[in-house]
């Protein structure tokens, strides 16, 4: 090739490089994050199991979530590896395989999943597998539930002296910090937000002084928690359920005209399904 064309050539093969990859890159990354891509089998086994990607994991959960909905039973084959999902380091994954198993109230190995996940560190982890749980008509989750309707208190695990990082009504978000403790060691302790919620009340100000499993501060049920919760109660909720159920009814606790609506409904069928029988 003569040099001198091949020297007017190299900058428009550059371009052209430059005008692939942008193309190829935005593709590649929207393949490997977005979670409505169909899956293979051999693609769902192999993402279940990779430990180094997180979101793969969830792709092939939210996939066979997709496929147990439609009563597919090819999804069956991978119930085990979503039981071993649901026991992930990550609160995301095992939060996600929790509403997974919520998708086929047939299965056994699900179900016993599950209930072992009631006991799970985390809140939200917990919360999923009670909401699951009532789809097989099991109300062993129905504390959980309840407990949503109510402030979650933030409790500090040692003894220390507060550095409160929050204001009363702020939004916070799920990992958000609400306070430092520094302990008498010298530690500090932090206490972080377990769910997106809001401050509705602090228990210890800046620069108190606690005792171990003292509450600092109280985060306020959020609204679609709240919701969730109420229509799950609609199904298993009992008497012990009703004054925290009137309260979203009557309209109080900030509750929205949804959730207003949903207690009504939901107190409604508590106070019909745990009535008396009728004296003949």
């Amino acid at each position: 090739m003569d040099p001198q064309r091949a020297h007017e050539l190299r900058p428009r093969l550059v371009l052209v490089a430059i005008a692939v990859a942008c193309v190829i890159v935005p593709y590649l990354t929207w393949r490997q994050t977005w979670f409505g891509r169909r899956l293979s089998q051999a693609e769902v086994g192999q993402y279940l199991g990779d430990e180094q990607h997180p979101r793969k994991i969830q792709h092939a959960l939210t996939f066979l979530a997709e496929q147990m909905a439609k009563a597919d039973p090819s999804a069956r084959v991978w119930y085990p590896g979503i039981v071993q999902a649901a026991h992930r380091p990550s609160v995301e994954i095992r939060t996600l395989a929790a509403w997974t198993m919520g998708q086929d109230n047939q299965s056994d190995i699900l179900h016993q999943a599950l209930l072992g996940l009631l006991d799970d560190p985390e809140v939200l982890v917990r919360r999923n597998a009670a909401l699951a749980l009532v789809r097989f008509g099991d109300e062993r989750g129905r504390p959980e539930l309840a407990a949503m309707l109510r402030p979650l208190a933030i409790r500090s695990p040692e003894a220390g002296i507060v550095s409160l990082r929050v204001q009363l009504d702020q939004v916070v978000g799920r990992g958000s910090v609400i306070a430092r403790v520094q302990t008498p060691s010298g530690r500090t302790v932090e206490l972080l937000s377990p769910a997106r919620s809001h401050v509705a009340a602090v228990q210890a100000p800046d620069g108190a002084r606690i005792a171990a499993n003292d509450a600092v501060a109280s985060l306020g049920p959020d609204q679609d928690d709240v919701w969730e919760a109420l229509r799950a109660l609609y199904l298993i909720g009992g008497v012990e359920d009703l004054p925290a159920v009137d309260v979203y009814a009557a309209g109080a606790a900030g509750a929205s005209d949804r959730v207003s609506r949903q207690a009504v409904e939901t107190a409604r069928a508590i106070r019909k399904r745990t009535a008396p029988n009728p004296t003949r």
